[in-house]
């Protein structure tokens, strides 16, 4: 954000040649131009101002003398060594933090890495189970080798599954034609 408002003089000698302003400007033969342009700092004060600041400030440090000066040391050096025992209070909080948090991050992990391996054992117990199953269930499949066998075994078993099963559950063979 700019501020206009400083006053800014463009030029001390009477504005372009022959008393004619350069383009753009209104001023006339013989006339400075000055110009309000945008300031730089929120409130720039000009170097008089500034030179009134140092002054001031100067003589108020001249009047209270050396022993403010010693006493504000003082205290400036207490304050430093309060910060930096708070840093490394902290420092030392920051650290135990971090250890901990890297700690928690391994249990973490070797956690997981227990899970996984449970899960997995699991999945390959389930597995064989299925492999088991699925090996007792192929001795009863029909196979060019004992083709004749269950031939045989279905003549000497003959099989009816005509019939029909009553509401109490009883299984009636003939049934009377209407």
């Amino acid at each position: 954000m700019e501020i206009w408002g400083r006053v800014r003089v463009v030029g001390l000698e009477p504005v372009g040649q022959f008393g004619r302003a350069p383009l753009g400007s209104r001023a006339g033969a013989g006339e400075s131009v000055i110009t309000a342009g945008p300031c730089s700092e929120p409130f720039a004060s000009g170097p008089r101002s500034d030179f009134r600041a140092e002054v001031t400030q100067k003589k108020r440090e001249a009047l209270l003398g050396g022993e403010d000066a010693v006493e504000h040391s003082e205290e400036h050096r207490l304050l430093m060594a309060w910060n930096d025992a708070e840093n490394a209070r902290q420092r030392a909080r920051r650290e135990e933090r971090i250890r901990k948090e890297e700690e928690e991050r391994k249990k973490q992990k070797l956690q997981a890495a227990e899970n996984k391996a449970k899960l997995t054992e699991a999945f390959l117990k389930e597995k064989e189970k299925e492999v088991l199953q699925l090996q007792e269930e192929a001795k009863k499949f029909i196979t060019p080798e004992n083709l004749d066998a269950r031939i045989e075994e279905c003549l000497d078993n003959p099989r009816n599954y005509n019939f029909a099963i009553d509401k109490e559950g009883r299984i009636v063979r003939r049934t009377v034609l209407s």
